[in-house]
């Protein structure tokens, strides 16, 4: 979901910095929520495994340039179900700014549109998890269908952000290429709610986990 160079330009990035802003300011929040959950310490552990993992996702699993952007899995839900909302949005903001520190600095002048393509549909995630599952449902309980849902929700929110900016910058000249793009993305979408059903079913095996810390405590409880 990188969006490619020169798709925005000029003044136009300004909003960029605006939207990120306020993705940054609710990730706050959210990080101040798991403070007074469970401590510094595990959302600080989460939130560095949670980095390390998005970090391998955009380097190490397979992603190619279409369109508009690239198609990446970024198993944003799959992040949201282990670790919790504020360690999910901080290893997705800090695993995307290594990798354009270190390894893609021509994407750093597209970071804010990037962060707030991948944040602002985690939050979206967190508000449809609230209404699909029952309140005493652990996350290792999920079904199918519920975990298509979460999956389906994030991934259509990060191509509804990249035909945003797409338009935005280029207006509807580039529209073969959101087009393209989106149509490319229906593989994750297939492939992640297999992705959050394997791993819950790894962590219904390691309970041990529940007051690690490691987790986040909705994944049992």
């Amino acid at each position: 979901m990188h969006i490619e160079p020169g798709v925005v330009n000029g003044a136009k990035i300004l909003l960029s910095y605006a939207t990120a802003a306020g993705a940054g300011a609710y990730t706050m929040k959210l990080a101040w929520d798991a403070l007074r959950e469970r401590g510094p310490a595990s959302l600080l552990m989460r939130g560095a495994i949670a980095t390390a993992l998005v970090f391998a996702f955009f380097e190490i699993l397979p992603h190619f340039p279409v369109g508009v952007s690239e198609v990446h899995f970024i198993l944003g839900s799959t992040l949201f179900l282990i670790f919790g909302p504020a360690p999910a949005a901080i290893g997705l903001a800090l695993g995307l700014l290594v990798q354009g520190l270190f390894f893609a600095p021509f994407d750093l002048p597209q970071y804010g549109m990037n962060l707030t393509t991948l944040l602002v549909p985690l939050f979206a995630l967190q508000a449809l998890a609230s209404r699909i599952i029952a309140p005493g449902t652990p996350y290792v309980d999920l079904r199918y269908g519920q975990a298509l849902a979460l999956s389906t929700a994030y991934q259509g929110g990060v191509v509804l952000w990249v035909a945003f900016w797409a338009i935005y910058g280029q207006g509807l000249a580039g529209i073969d290429g959101i087009a393209t793009f989106g149509a490319a993305y229906m593989l994750v979408v297939l492939i992640e709610p297999l992705v959050d059903l394997a791993v819950l079913a790894g962590a219904k095996s390691l309970r041990g986990l529940r007051d690690s810390g490691l987790v986040t405590p909705r994944l049992y409880a």
